[in-house]
Formats: structure tokens, sequence, C-alpha cells
């Protein structure tokens, strides 16, 4: 039998290398604030990248008992599983981005999937599954509106949305949403947000005039959700917000949007040793001790998600204090400086959690290793186990 011990913020099973802490009430409390700002249009939860690396079944259960009425993939895989997971149509819809020819086409339809659409090649692919199935579609047309990726250019919108108006006609789908996505809405101010802006009302306004009667109109990502008001009209899709990070850190953090991270990483020290100074420390020794000191060795590496790009930068918290990665990080390990002290091995290392008692957040592992939230979270790998608590969706 194992137990959680509690240090801080964090709990840590017995006998477990390293775990990640998924507090669900977190998340539920967070979707129910981004709620209450919005005041109106429905939410989106973002589940791609399984739930930001938080679980997406888990975290979309929950989601959904906070009050979102739909779920984002961007993969059809990701979207299959959820309905495969329980979760039907009548509790969310689920929209899914990110296709390629040959794409399960038939399955989504079975599973109720919304599906979006940016150009001919698809939406031709789209009908050949309807026919096969005898299922119409729920299409969202999306509008490259700026950021370059997908989405349908200006110039092809008129002929996109005739064709769907066409296949809407032939009673082969209905187009259920008009959407795109904004490129830099997380740096206010920025010339594009407006352009941005511009553009979408213009492809809405094109599209409803050809005939168009969309059920949802959708811009919003997290950073629009708590920055644009203008962007929200009829549903915004939350990501990274919704796990209790900002998508704004030079605005404000988490707490200043009513938020509180989700995750938090534990793991435990597997050796503290006394070292004389000018010792080199891993690979390359671009880290070498000044004096005589004592190392710990935390048993996570890069490939549990820990960045590299955090060597001699990323902080853990270990008996209180702050640490500093010492040297590069390793596959499976790094190593700390802890100047003289001697916790006992097995003493717990937070890596991240919510910085509510002064422990690094996940914002910090960002600025360390020159990335973003959004990457240090999603990218801690599956041979770290979550632990779920505080949940109460079934």
């Amino acid at each position: 039998m194992t137990t959680a011990k509690t240090t801080g913020t964090a709990t840590l099973t017995d006998g477990v290398r390293a775990e990640a802490t998924i507090d669900l009430a977190a998340l539920r409390a967070n979707v129910v604030a981004l709620r209450q700002r919005i005041n109106g249009p429905a939410v989106m939860a973002t589940v791609k990248s399984d739930a930001y690396g938080h679980g997406a079944l888990r975290c979309a259960r929950e989601a959904v008992a906070a009050g979102a009425t739909w779920l984002g993939t961007a993969m059809p895989e990701e979207a299959l599983a959820l309905r495969a997971g329980g979760i039907g149509p009548e509790q969310a819809r689920i929209l899914c981005w990110l296709w390629t020819p040959g794409g399960p086409w038939q399955q989504a339809l079975h599973a109720d999937v919304d599906i979006s659409i940016s150009g001919r090649w698809a939406l031709d692919e789209l009908l050949e599954a309807v026919r096969a199935t005898g299922r119409p579609a729920r299409v969202h047309l999306k509008a490259d509106t700026g950021l370059g990726r997908n989405g349908c250019q200006p110039h092809d919108w008129a002929d996109l949305v005739a064709a769907a108006l066409r296949a809407e006609a032939a009673g082969m789908l209905r187009v259920v949403g008009l959407w795109s996505h904004f490129a830099a809405a997380d740096e206010p101010g920025h010339p594009s947000i407006q352009a941005q802006l511009d553009s979408f009302a213009a492809a809405v306004a094109s599209a409803e005039s050809a005939g168009v009667r969309a059920e949802v109109r959708h811009l919003a990502n997290s950073p629009a959700t708590l920055l644009l008001p203008q962007s929200h009209y009829d549903l915004v899709r939350t990501g990274l917000a919704m796990y209790g990070l900002s998508p704004v850190p030079e605005v404000g953090g988490p707490a200043d949007f009513g938020l509180r991270p989700v995750m938090s990483l534990t793991t435990r020290l597997a050796l503290v040793k006394e070292v004389p100074g000018g010792h080199g420390v891993s690979y390359g020794h671009h880290y070498t001790t000044p004096g005589t000191t004592t190392l710990g060795l935390v048993p996570v590496g890069y490939a549990d998600g820990v960045p590299r790009h955090a060597s001699n930068a990323g902080p853990v918290q270990i008996a209180g204090k702050w640490r500093t990665v010492a040297g590069r990080v390793a596959m499976d390990q790094f190593v700390v400086d802890l100047g003289g002290d001697t916790p006992e091995v097995g003493e717990e290392v937070l890596v991240f959690g919510t910085g509510e008692r002064g422990e690094p957040t996940a914002e910090d592992w960002a600025r360390a290793a020159g990335t973003i939230a959004y990457e240090i979270v999603t990218r801690i790998g599956g041979r770290v186990p979550r632990r779920y608590v505080g949940g109460t969706a079934q």
C-alpha cells in the first residue's frame, strides 16, 4: 500500500520516483472564474495534447462539470478518445481542427464530432465520408485572419463558403461554426490584433450574407479571453488559462486573473554527497563547484520533460529553500548545489507548483529555459505518473 506525503503545496506518493499532482478542484474553479469573467459566451475547454499534459479525459470531465459546454482538440484521435471515454454529445460538443488527408472522417461522423474545415480538399474528403456513412456533418469553417497557419485565406473564403452551403442545401452538412485564431493576442497593442478582429468580422459578414447561419462564432483564445472582450463573440476557447497559468505573464500572473495552477511536479533526492571545490558537475562540466559543498541528485531529466535549456538555471525547492540546476540537465537526472546543507536522501524536491508557499512555478521554469509555460506543463512525459486530487466528475 502506498501513501501520499505532503510537503508545502505538493504531495508525493511513497515509493514513487516522481509525480505530477493534478488539482481538479483548481481546474473547476478556473473554469468558473473564466465563465464569470466573460459573462455570457459559452466556454470551450481546450484539452488537446492530453490537456496540456494534465490528462485529457479527467480534465474534460471536470471542465464539463464546471460548466464548459464545448471541448476542443487538435487531432481527431483526441476527440475520438473523449467520446470513447464516455463524454457524449449531450454533455459537450467536441471540435477537432487539425486534419490531414486520409484522416478518420467516418469515425468522427459516427462519434458526432464537430469538424473544422479550412480548405476545399478537406471539404471534399469529408463529403466522401458523409456519403459513405449517411451521417451529415457538423462543420466549422476556419478563416485565416492573419496567423498564416491553418485556415482559409480571404481570397478563397467565398469559394469555400459557397461549396459548404451547396453541401448544406443537399443535406450533407450544417455549417455550425465560423472561427479563426489570433497570432499575438498575448502581446497587448500588437498591430495584428485589430487587423485580425477586422478580418474576422469581414469573414463572418461575408459568410452570413451568403446564407450561413452559424450556431457559434469564435475567435478568442486564452489571452483574448482575458484581455479582449470584443473578441468573445458566442464562444471562447480557453486553454492555458483553464490550467491556471497566465498566457500573458507580462500583464499579470494567475492570481491577478482569479486562476490557480493545476499541476505540481514533485520528486525526491536520490543522493546527497560532499565534494571539494573545483569539482565539475554533469556533462561537459558547465558548472564547477566554487568551494567545498554538497550536491543533491534529482532523478528527473529531459526524458521526463525537464527542459535541457534550463541547465544552470532551472529552480527547485528543497526543504524550503530554492536551489538551481547545477550543470546540464541530463536525460534522467540533474544536480543541484546544496551549498553545504545536508538534507536526507529521499527529501522531497518540488520542481514547480502553485507558488503559493514560495516554490517555483511553471512560469519560473519557462523563463529559465527561454520558453513559455505552455511548453513546460505539456512536455512532462508519460513516465511521470499523474495523481489526481479534488475530482468530482465521474
